[in-house]
């Protein structure tokens, strides 16, 4: 499974890229407002930093602006993927956008009909949010398996990225269940990493070393 980094925060990106684990990025206009700056060069910047997809999203809520807008964004840059909601609308955006070679992102997808009809489409990702789903007490993580399944039936050409990540057991049952992508906060990126034990060792470790060193030179 693919690991992407789901902020617009140019630090925090950098930080997680220098591990050397990071395949694409993620964005949407909540993330943006939360960082200065003019949106085009956070992803330019973004796509400098992330060698991979980076999802931008649009906020027209009509086909031929979602259109104009998308065709506005993918050329910032080949990496730019165009994230589109699961709508009417997104729907008939993503097919004319398909059609021009620019790849699409359906985000906000909570269904496997969602996602076959975003694959159906042409969109070249979809994203099952499943953290969204465990805020109303239902199953994200089940949800995200009907999509995988349906997928791994059909013949389409669309990855299933998972999103909505709030969790590492998010992160590790979408890659037992067979996502392609986890799309990942960078707080959770941090607690994937952090274990008490291998804490403890590595302080043992230190400790043993200096006590050897120690021993060599009394």
């Amino acid at each position: 499974m693919k690991l992407y980094i789901d902020t617009a925060n140019l630090a925090d990106i950098e930080e997680i890229a220098s591990w050397g684990v990071l395949s694409g990025a993620t964005t949407n206009p909540t993330l943006l407002s939360q960082v200065e700056g003019d949106e085009d060069d956070i992803y330019r910047r973004i796509c400098e930093i992330v060698d991979g997809p980076v999802s931008a999203e649009v906020v027209a809520d009509d086909v031929p602006t979602m259109i104009s807008e998308g065709q506005r964004l993918a050329a910032i840059d080949p990496r730019i993927v165009i994230k589109l909601p699961t709508t009417r609308e997104g729907l008939s955006a993503t097919s004319a956008l398909a059609r021009d070679g620019i790849r699409v992102n359906m985000t906000l997808c909570f269904t496997a009909n969602q996602a076959i009809l975003a694959a159906s489409a042409g969109a070249s990702f979809v994203s099952p949010f499943v953290g969204r789903y465990d805020d109303i007490n239902e199953d994200g993580l089940g949800h995200l398996l009907e999509i995988v399944e349906a997928f791994a039936a059909s013949d389409f050409d669309c990855e299933v990225l998972a999103a909505s990540i709030r969790t590492p057991v998010h992160v590790m049952e979408a890659a037992r269940m067979g996502s392609d992508i986890a799309t990942i906060p960078p707080k959770v990126f941090h607690q994937m990493l952090h274990h008490p034990l291998t804490a403890q060792g590595i302080d043992k470790f230190n400790e043993d070393h200096a006590a050897r060193l120690s021993r060599k030179d009394a």
